[in-house]
């Protein structure tokens, strides 16, 4: 077993590191915190725009869109590089990671240059239109309509959970094109501009507090949407959502991963958690690291693994979750205090949008849902990895 990288890694490593080192954002220019996670404060647009120019927004794009036609491994080490120093180089990372990964893959050539570029560029951002009052993980049931009428389609229904829609200059929206068709037929993509009459965002809070907007309801009220904003083809909006998913699938358990060596770092053997949990908290950590290099050393040979993202997925969320509840519990009244907004804000680390136990803890339940709720994980572990039956 290898655990290093080849000298074409490293070297793809060190020169991105370099970059960073020469132009990363900092000080009074950098102040400015973002809305929602469609709001790209003017700064952060500029970095944005840079890291497009110079091919290190999305290495693994083609040069058009942002890379450098960069191998898996390297994708990899620049993602590990940009987490080891807490760095966000989207603060749209909807927009970035899925929908216009997404519009790349199933997109027409101008959909590509009309949508997909600028919001790489940071020029627009974008919301992603899945969920549904009644349709949240069990994508397939939603009830939002759009009937096509000559060179337009009329869209009708209403949206949940959408992640910076009041900021967004569009939504990707999954929409029902066939009421007749099985639940996962007769589904359809379609990019609509939130200032389309009939569209309407209302923002509300979250666990975190009142003041913290990010989540939206949507309405559609016969939004007229020009039929070539449709993605990929008619009624077949369910391959257009394993792709977007799959965009932020692929390299989620790294995320969950430096969550982890945080908290290591935060918590001490002597410190919040005491020697058991922070034990562990840092076997965990080793079992998630050694899971995901495995998972990546397939997928860099051309091994399309499913299950292993899903065990990846599953157990990095809830062992950060475990971890920040064994903090809330032995801090106590602690726990509700905010350390790191006495300190100077800087918006580029993670730090400062985690601040206090409550919160890192209150944040940790998103990340049992997103990308796939731990019980959608649970069932594909059963079936693909254990054989079970459907029950």
């Amino acid at each position: 077993m290898q655990l290093s990288f080849e000298t074409d890694v490293e070297a793809f490593r060190a020169e991105f590191a370099a970059f960073l080192d020469e132009h990363l954002p900092r000080g009074a220019e950098s102040l400015e915190r973002p809305r929602s996670t469609a709001h790209i404060p003017e700064w952060a647009r500029r970095w944005q725009r840079l890291l497009f120019d110079e091919g290190w927004l999305l290495p693994g794009n083609p040069p058009e869109f942002g890379g450098r036609d960069a191998s898996l491994l390297q994708q990899y080490v620049h993602l590990e590089e940009l987490a080891r120093r807490r760095i966000y180089h989207s603060f749209n990372p909807q927009g970035l990671g899925i929908i216009a990964a997404s519009l790349l893959s199933f997109g027409t050539e101008e959909q590509k240059h009309r949508w997909a570029v600028p919001v790489l560029r940071a020029e627009k951002t974008a919301a992603l239109g899945m969920s549904e009052p009644g349709a949240g993980s069990d994508l397939a049931s939603l009830r939002t309509r759009a009937v096509l009428e000559g060179d337009r389609f009329r869209v009708n229904g209403q949206k949940v959970w959408t992640s910076g829609a009041h900021d967004a200059d569009f939504i990707l929206t999954f929409v029902r094109t066939d009421p007749d068709a099985p639940k996962h037929k007769g589904i359809s993509v379609l990019i609509i501009p939130t200032d389309t009459p009939g569209v309407t965002r209302r923002p509300f809070g979250s666990l975190i507090g009142p003041a913290d907007l990010d989540f939206n309801e949507v309405f559609f009220e016969n939004a007229e949407v020009p039929a070539e904003n449709l993605v990929g083809e008619l009624n077949q909006g369910w391959t257009v959502a394993n792709g977007s998913l799959g965009h932020e699938r692929t390299l989620l358990w790294l995320g969950f991963a430096e969550r982890l060596e945080d908290l290591t770092q935060d918590f001490r053997p002597d410190g919040v958690l005491g020697r058991d949990r922070y034990a562990t908290l840092v076997m965990d950590l080793q079992a998630l690291r050694l899971m995901g290099s495995a998972a990546l050393a397939r997928a860099a040979r051309g091994e399309q693994d499913v299950a292993a993202l899903s065990v990846l997925k599953l157990f990095g969320s809830e062992a950060v979750q475990s971890a920040t509840e064994a903090a809330l519990e032995t801090a106590g009244p602690d726990a509700l205090a905010h350390p790191a907004r006495t300190a100077p804000f800087n918006p580029m680390t993670l730090e400062d949008f985690y601040a206090g136990w409550f919160e890192r803890y209150a944040r940790s339940f998103s990340g049992t849902i997103a990308g796939g709720a731990s019980e959608i994980q649970r069932t594909i572990i059963a079936e693909r990895v254990l054989g079970l039956p459907r029950g």
